[in-house]
């Protein structure tokens, strides 16, 4: 049999197990992040991984520190391989040197680029026209092991990154697949990374979500995009947080950081370094979501403010 412990948490992982599930091989549990509270009630709610699990009768194994508390458990199961996709926790050396096949990873980039916990961002928030998924043998250094295959696809123009995410995690499941196939074939080629063309992502912050209007409208349309729904994009406008959730471009000449009275425009437009900026969706903290026009009704936006 073909032996795979899976270590997913979030749905992007969703698409991996179920074609592990799909395509026989024996998943002999499901490793996961544990159960957080969440909404305003602070619920215990299972990650989306282990829903599906259960839904599989999959054992289900959750650690708070996977390297301490989880090596002997991962053992006792006896993979012939761990299958990784945005688990969200470290792996150890003893761990990775548990299955006889060793640990893949599906990532949501083309590493070297994007190394780290925001490929997927980083791609949309600096505005790249094609993205991927790399399957790579894990090693110790994060995202630095030698890659199996690659699969590529487009980056929409006005993509949101929840469907990005989505095409991401659809390839990902075929990608790793075929590059287990390959593996417990004994066919799999191993290639190094050019470790000099490596780039970086950091976990997002809330911090990383504001609007810098000294940028183009592209690079202000891309963050926006790349950062919604979380973190989230936002401005100061008036001495309130204002959480933007989409713009549009304006041909209009103002300046920088500064608006067009909102009777006039009918909406909040502000300047930014190559013509303006129309913020389109718009949301008040404490307040519901909605169209910028009818925020800029009910708060009268003269020409000239300053938007931080």
């Amino acid at each position: 049999m073909r032996r795979v412990l899976f270590a997913g948490t979030p749905d992007f992982a969703l698409p991996s197990l179920e074609a592990l599930v799909r395509h026989g091989y024996q998943v002999v549990g499901v490793l996961t992040q544990p159960d957080k509270p969440q909404t305003r009630k602070m619920i215990m709610t299972p990650p989306p991984v282990k829903v599906a699990a259960l839904r599989y009768g999959i054992p289900v194994l959750q650690f708070d520190k996977v390297r301490k508390e989880g090596v002997q458990a991962i053992k006792d199961l006896s993979p012939d391989v761990i299958v990784t996709a945005a688990y969200g926790q470290i792996i150890s050396q003893e761990i990775i040197d548990i299955p006889r096949l060793g640990v893949i990873n599906v990532h949501g980039s083309l590493l070297p680029a994007y190394r780290g916990s925001s490929p997927i961002q980083a791609a949309m928030i600096n505005g790249d026209k094609e993205t991927g998924v790399t399957i790579m043998r894990t090693a110790l250094k994060v995202d630095s092991g030698d890659i199996i295959l690659q699969k590529s696809l487009p980056i929409g123009e006005k993509e949101s990154l929840e469907s990005l995410f989505d095409r991401l995690s659809v390839l990902g499941a075929y990608a790793l697949i075929e590059a287990l196939d390959l593996v417990f074939a004994g066919k799999a080629t191993y290639i190094p990374q050019d470790h000099d063309k490596a780039t970086f992502c950091k976990m997002l912050t809330r911090e990383d979500g504001h609007i810098d209007f000294g940028k183009t409208y592209r690079e202000i349309d891309c963050l926006v995009r790349g950062v919604t729904p979380w973190p989230s994009a936002y401005v100061m406008l008036g001495g309130k947080r204002i959480k933007v959730w989409s713009v549009e471009r304006e041909d209009m000449a103002l300046d920088v950081g500064r608006t067009a009275d909102s009777a006039i425009v009918k909406g909040i437009v502000v300047g930014c370094r190559d013509g303006a900026v129309r913020l389109t969706e718009v949301q008040e903290d404490g307040a519901k979501r909605m169209k910028g026009e009818d925020y800029a009704r009910g708060h009268r936006i003269l020409e000239g403010s300053e938007v931080l």
